[in-house]
């Protein structure tokens, strides 16, 4: 069985994880250290970077965007709408979502890389910023929720549950339709909503 290395708390892990289980491909998931570099994961992936899909026969593909792809192939197109149009509005949310991450991550990074001194405020302010005028847009029209998602819709909800994550309270302020959203992910797809920050 194919195994998918993984953090907890990584917003790209649990887009994964929800992706394959939505997709409906078995696997099994390992969690990892990426602090420690195991070489169960750099074998996998030289970067030490997660998530890493395993295959059975033992290659490695990262990172989620690869994966994503690569399970859509694997499923039939279970993941991403074969209509070239809708297939593009997928990926572009799949992508908004990961560049909210980057922008959080960023700052998660800086804070917890930096003695307090060091830590560098603007830079801090520039990523908030990126991530705030993301999240706006999301809020003002919010993804539609059908009986078939795509990864777009994956990514979205593995993002907010991120934000909620390291920055409660914060993210939410004036994005009531995206917090309802969520909700509503939660409601429909309660098999997804239960692999976002498990163990």
């Amino acid at each position: 069985m194919p195994k998918l290395l993984y953090s907890s708390t990584s917003p790209y892990s649990a887009k994964a994880r929800m992706a394959a289980t939505y997709a409906g491909i078995a696997f099994e998931s390992v969690v990892v250290d990426t602090t420690a570099q195991p070489a169960l994961l750099t074998d996998a992936n030289p970067l030490g970077k997660i998530p890493v899909w395993i295959t059975d026969e033992g290659d490695g593909i990262y990172d989620s965007r690869v994966i994503t792809q690569y399970l859509n192939r694997l499923s039939g197109n279970k993941l991403f709408p074969r209509n070239a149009e809708k297939r593009l509005e997928a990926e572009r949310l799949e992508a908004i979502a990961d560049g909210i991450c980057d922008c959080l991550l960023a700052i998660v990074y800086e804070r917890r890389s930096r003695p307090e001194e060091l830590v560098h405020q603007p830079w801090l302010d520039k990523q908030w910023a990126k991530a705030e005028r993301a999240l706006d847009l999301l809020n003002a029209n919010p993804p539609k929720l059908p009986k078939s998602i795509t990864t777009g819709q994956i990514a979205l909800r593995a993002t907010i549950a991120y934000t909620e994550l390291r920055f409660a309270g914060k993210w939410d302020k004036g994005r009531p339709r995206l917090k309802r959203w969520a909700a509503r992910f939660d409601e429909k797809f309660p098999e997804l909503k239960a692999l976002i920050g498990q163990g």
